[in-house]
């Protein structure tokens, strides 16, 4: 725990700006003496400075980063035949640091691993500049860059229902209050799934200024819908967002906005995974 008005340094920040990382020696040598605060508590000048954590050497802001899409082992090596050093869950966000010769297997930074790092499984992860990792042979030397023409495809992954997240109007996945001085963007990645599965995904958050940016991205087998409410009340023109919206909201300063995601029933197993963006605009 860290008191009110302590002096922090800030290290870095995740690919939304939604928390900073700073140097705290009491996390020890295993996290190389640093933690993470949410920004939204946190003040500071120099916000645009600070890195994003995970980025490239050339563009620090293009993140290359992953979303674990189902449960999966973290290997030693670049294929099945190698140790299983640990589990990630869906939704888990891993850094990438390279990839195999043939894009198949991706790897990441993972503390427990061999010089810190480990292998997941290309077809069970939603990933984010894959096209800039270097190629890393199986002892884990670079051996080059740029992905090979005759990439063959990784397997297809096994559609699951989406895990129940127990949200609602009420309690929602995730609330955010955007501030001047601390979080000015979020980022909420999620699935949902129909006939069976969760459903639908509650998202709220309170804006400080009078527009914010609101954009829709999915992935998947299945469809869905998401509408804007405010007191419970869809908002006119945004009873039905689809994915690939883009477009800038008119709000109410201090005023809480929901967004609710639903999943389209169909015949069979209809999976989606999204990632739901609001930026404020000055």
């Amino acid at each position: 725990m860290l008191p009110a008005n302590t002096t922090v340094q800030i290290v870095g920040k995740d690919p939304a700006g939604n928390w900073w990382q700073i140097l705290y020696p009491e996390a020890g040598q295993a996290n190389e003496g640093k933690g993470w605060v949410t920004a939204q508590y946190v003040s500071t000048a120099d916000a645009a400075q600070v890195p994003v954590m995970g980025g490239d050497g050339s563009n620090p802001d293009n993140a290359n980063v992953a979303v674990i899409q189902q449960q999966l082992n973290i290997r030693s090596g670049p294929g099945t035949s190698f140790n299983s050093l640990g589990t990630l869950n869906p939704q888990d966000v891993v850094a990438l640091t390279g990839k195999d010769p043939n894009g198949a297997w991706l790897q990441i930074e993972y503390s427990a691993g061999p010089e810190g790092k480990g292998w997941i499984n290309a077809a069970f992860a939603q990933a984010q500049g894959v096209e800039n990792l270097p190629i890393v042979s199986e002892a884990g030397q670079v051996i080059g860059t740029g992905t090979p023409v005759d990439t063959p495809l990784p397997p297809t992954p096994t559609i699951v229902p989406a895990p129940n997240d127990n949200d609602s109007a009420r309690a929602p996945a995730s609330d955010v209050v955007f501030t001047s001085s601390g979080t000015h963007a979020l980022q909420f990645t999620s699935d949902v799934s129909s006939p069976t599965g969760d459903a639908e995904d509650w998202i709220q958050f309170t804006p400080f200024t009078a527009r914010v940016m609101v954009e829709l991205a999915c992935t998947g087998s299945g469809l869905m819908t998401a509408e804007l409410l405010q007191d419970n009340q869809p908002l006119p023109g945004w009873e039905r967002m689809t994915c690939g919206a883009r477009s800038v909201l008119t709000t109410q300063t201090g005023m809480a906005y929901q967004i609710h995601v639903r999943s389209t029933a169909s015949e069979g197993l209809q999976y989606t995974q999204f990632t739901l963006k609001i930026t404020s605009i000055p």
